[in-house]
């Protein structure tokens, strides 16, 4: 065999190789930019469950107390307002989630000041329903912060891929861009105060 031939010949299998070796980069990035588009959609799913709980957690605090409208209404503008704000998670920058994570926490507040509020109630707090809805509430926000989690790893995981080298070559010849995390709300870093 011709010396030429030879180096044509291995030349033909490494590039054959890097093609083989990028095609299987391009398709890692899209399974796990897969992966961070469903931990999204798991987490808008556990934010509408909590918002489908809330009409009716207000609807039986009410019955009760009646004359707490103003923390009743502060729910449900706090409720409509966080299921208006919508995000699609190809797109989605850091500053989109943040207001997506502020609108949600205001409702988060918003539901704090209503189960103060039940504290007035005896009556309210021995209510099965109202029991039933304030647990089902509460798995909810453990479901929420899973799936927070979830979404933070599976978007690790991706953004770290896409940065390593030499798959980081494959992942900006196709424009895969980072993805933005959830960060811990606001003030969550300083420990609530205790006074007896």
């Amino acid at each position: 065999m011709k010396k030429g031939t030879l180096i044509t010949i291995i030349v033909v299998a490494v590039l054959g190789m890097i093609v083989v070796w990028a095609i299987g980069r391009y398709n890692a990035f899209v399974t796990m930019q897969e992966n961070v588009e469903n931990a999204w959609g798991q987490v808008e799913n556990q934010y509408q469950r909590r918002a489908d709980l809330v009409p009716n957690l207000v609807a039986t605090v009410k019955g009760y107390a009646a004359h707490e409208q103003a923390t009743l209404v502060g729910v449900m503008e706090a409720r409509a307002k966080a299921s208006q704000i919508t995000i699609d998670p190809a797109n989605a920058t850091p500053e989109q989630l943040a207001q997506y994570q502020a609108a949600q926490g205001e409702l988060s507040q918003a539901l704090g000041r209503l189960f103060a509020v039940a504290e007035n109630y005896p009556d309210l707090k021995a209510s099965e329903n109202f029991r039933q809805l304030a647990d089902q509430l509460e798995g909810t926000e453990n479901r929420i912060a899973y799936a927070r989690n979830l979404f933070n790893d599976c978007a690790k995981e991706y953004n770290a891929a896409i940065r390593r080298f030499p798959g980081n070559i494959v992942a900006s010849m196709f424009s895969f861009e980072r993805k933005a995390y959830f960060e811990a709300d606001e003030g969550s870093q300083n420990a609530p105060e205790v006074a007896f």
